[in-house]
């Protein structure tokens, strides 16, 4: 029917005033659909179980400082990075660890050292929990 009444009234053959009450009737159901919709948005959060069903961690072994840019790419994937740096040089470790430090700020995220020469690269949606620190120096302590 509505095809119907689009035909008659370009050809002029039907008042416009009976379509413009027509759309006036329907706007305020699409309204009342509308705040129905906000009423269950606000009901409470809702958060779904599934949503860390895709991290992963991402271990990283580079032997030179060229590899930093792929690190830096997975951070900016959000996906956590342990790199090993005992493979490399330590003047390239240094700026490999000084690149990854510029990488994680400018990404809201952290480093933290787990080990000798190991790092865990983290963006901002993991957060950390926990030192090993304490746990290396206790080991240090013991082995005296």
């Amino acid at each position: 029917m509505g095809v119907m009444n689009k035909f008659l009234n370009f050809i002029g053959l039907q008042e416009e005033e009976e379509i413009i009450e027509k759309e006036r009737v329907v706007e305020p159901a699409s309204e009342s659909d509308a705040n129905a919709f906000d009423g269950r948005k606000n009901k409470g959060n809702i958060v779904s179980i599934h949503s860390q069903k895709n991290v992963r961690v991402v271990l990283s072994e580079p032997r030179s400082y060229d590899e930093t840019q792929d690190i830096a790419d997975h951070l900016r994937s959000r996906r956590p990075v342990v790199v090993n740096l005992q493979r490399v040089r330590p003047d390239q470790a240094m700026r490999i660890v000084d690149f990854l430090s510029g990488t994680v700020y400018a990404l809201n995220g952290s480093i933290s050292k787990i080990g000798s020469n190991i790092f865990l690269c983290t963006p901002d949606t993991v957060e950390i929990q926990g030192s090993i620190k304490d746990t290396l120096d206790e080991e240090a302590d013991y082995n005296k």
